[in-house]
């Protein structure tokens, strides 16, 4: 994946998360949870973009 998508795809996303906390009426603790979960989720993604969650999928914690 390109750096020039990953840009793409965060700025992307962070618009569409601005206009779902701007314009799309709800409670406080519901428009956090769903800005964790996004956040979340975006960095997971970043992780296994750049390889590093590939990485980590043999480690095993006991």
């Amino acid at each position: 994946m390109s750096l020039v998508s990953i840009i793409l795809t965060l700025i992307v996303v962070g618009i569409l998360l601005w206009l779902v906390n701007s314009y799309i009426p709800m409670d406080g603790k519901i428009k956090s949870i769903l800005n964790v979960v996004v956040v979340i989720a975006v960095v997971l993604w970043l992780l296994q973009a750049f390889g590093v969650l590939g990485a980590l999928n043999g480690v095993h914690v006991s």
